[in-house]
């Protein structure tokens, strides 16, 4: 039976990882795909991912990058050159046997010409463009190469949720190669910060950058640097990683340039990237339990104009009204472009226009009737707040202040992020206390998604079978060792072994 308070059900706390589902199909965001694993992306979903890719890709440009593309299948036999990367890589990667398909006896398709070499659907993309750069590479004047790609990738997944962890997904991976290890450092580092200042200043989501431990470093890195934000529930998200890869994949690669000195040198490359998981991530940063919420410097509208005809001899009065105010509303800008207004004449009722948006997460309602209309006001409601919550604007006011509002509802839902992460972040110091945060609640709660303690910030030996301990028995991670290093050396929580500084701990996705 549905809940008759809320538009979503489950609710956030009845069953969180419901309740995400149910916001993502009702935003009409996404769908299972016939094939097991794999996401249809709908319009809306694929606006919102268009919108973060047109904001990053100017951000990539700003700082040196260029696009390029990269082949979609990587012979085995490359994977096998950085045998870190391919144990890493291995049990999840898709492989192409065959090269085509001939009619069977009984009548099915089955594989024939089979390949020399099978080839491995791309699950990442440093071996397939290492072999490129060694070929573009001669020279120290060739360097830095600063590439980014656009692409889709495979990871053979068991368990998928939409945009979270899918078996296929969308997302950017760049691809660089310097003539020192200080460059390629430099660049791991810019690019972090470019993730961290999308995530807070685009998706109004706090992220935590650091380093991650050894056990859950990159395949073949020698350093991964990562963005952590804490879901609703309290759960880490990894958002976006950046690595330096030292010399390992030049090595492999024969990535090769003769320096200024006439001396031959292996290059110093870096990788990094998001991807549609980001999607999923401003889904559970923001939304509530009447459906998606959006910042609005991501939203594919701004503001939706709903026209309430109750007699047909308005009709045209009030559609010519509106069309002016979204015309009017159009000429205004926002964050560096036009105000995205969406006018809403479908012929369906007023309140199931206003519920499926209310579920889109459009940041501005706006309705307008006769009354409305005579009073030269709109009826003006913010997704951000209750949708009972309502107030008349008078027109020209509310064109000359939509900008302010939209700026206002992107800082908010920040703030509001911000302050539910620095509330369920603990420094922790005792180990039953620790065991205690991240304990699930008793089974008499019958909660099919508990809500555990947040992050821990607490000291860390950097064991990784101490690291595995923890996992086993909590589900408890180290998410990443913070790039502010707090206060200083102390004991590991788990051992009593001395501590360089405090990690975040967390459950996480």
């Amino acid at each position: 039976m549905a809940n008759p308070t809320t538009a979503i059900t489950p609710t956030r706390n009845e069953n969180y990882s419901e309740w995400y589902q149910q916001v993502v199909r009702s935003a009409d965001l996404a769908e299972n795909s016939p094939v097991r694993g794999c996401m249809v992306i709908k319009p809306w979903g694929y606006s919102i991912w268009e919108n973060m890719q047109r904001v990053l890709d100017g951000m990539f440009k700003e700082t040196g990058h260029s696009n390029a593309y990269f082949p979609l299948f990587i012979p085995v036999s490359f994977l096998e050159k950085e045998a870190a990367h391919v144990d890493g890589f291995a049990k999840e990667c898709a492989v192409v046997t065959h090269h085509r398909l001939e009619m069977g006896p009984d009548g099915k398709l089955i594989p024939a010409g089979e390949l020399e070499e099978p080839l491995v659907v791309r699950p990442t993309s440093e071996t397939i463009i290492g072999a490129t750069y060694a070929k573009w590479v001669q020279s120290y004047r060739d360097l830095p190469l600063l590439i980014n790609q656009w692409a889709n990738v495979v990871r053979w997944e068991m368990r998928t949720r939409l945009f979270l962890r899918t078996t296929e997904f969308l997302w950017q991976e760049g691809h660089t190669a310097h003539a020192t290890k200080d460059e390629a450092v430099e660049e791991t580092m810019k690019m972090l910060k470019v993730y961290a200042d999308f995530a807070e200043g685009w998706m109004a989501m706090p992220v935590l950058q650091g380093r991650k431990t050894d056990g859950e470093r990159f395949p073949g890195a020698v350093d991964t640097y990562c963005i952590e934000a804490m879901m609703q529930d309290r759960r880490a998200l990894q958002a976006g990683t950046s690595h330096f890869l030292g010399q390992n994949f030049a090595k492999a690669s024969e990535i090769k340039f003769l320096d200024a000195e006439g001396q031959q040198q292996f290059a110093w490359t870096t990788s990094w990237g998001v991807s549609t998981r980001l999607v999923g991530a401003m889904v559970m940063a923001h939304s509530d339990d009447d459906g998606l919420i959006l910042p609005p410097k991501l939203a594919p509208a701004h503001v939706v104009i709903i026209p309430v005809v109750h007699k047909a001899e308005d009709s045209v009065a009030i559609k010519a009204w509106t069309r002016s105010l979204a015309a009017d509303l159009r000429k205004q800008s926002f964050d560096g472009r036009p105000v995205q207004v969406h006018l809403d004449e479908r012929d369906i009722r007023g309140g199931d226009k206003a519920w499926n948006w209310i579920k889109k997460g459009v940041p501005v309602r706006v309705e307008v009737g006769p009354r409305d209309m005579a009073a030269d006001s709109v009826f003006m409601a913010r997704r951000d707040r209750p949708h009972k919550e309502k107030q008349a604007v008078k027109r020209d006011a509310f064109i000359e202040g939509i900008a302010a509002l939209l700026q206002e509802i992107q800082d908010g839902l920040f703030k509001r992020a911000s302050d539910f992460q620095v509330t369920h972040t603990k420094s922790i110091d005792d180990l039953k206390e620790f065991d205690a945060f991240f304990a699930a609640p008793p089974a008499a709660e019958n909660i099919p998604t508990p809500i555990h303690g947040g992050f821990a910030l607490a000291h860390f030996c950097g064991d990784p079978k101490v690291e595995a301990q923890v996992k086993d028995r909590l589900g408890v991670t180290v998410r990443c060792i913070p790039l502010d290093k707090g206060d200083g050396p102390g004991k590991c929580v788990i051992t009593g072994e001395p501590s360089p500084q405090r990690v975040v701990w967390a459950k996480a996705y």
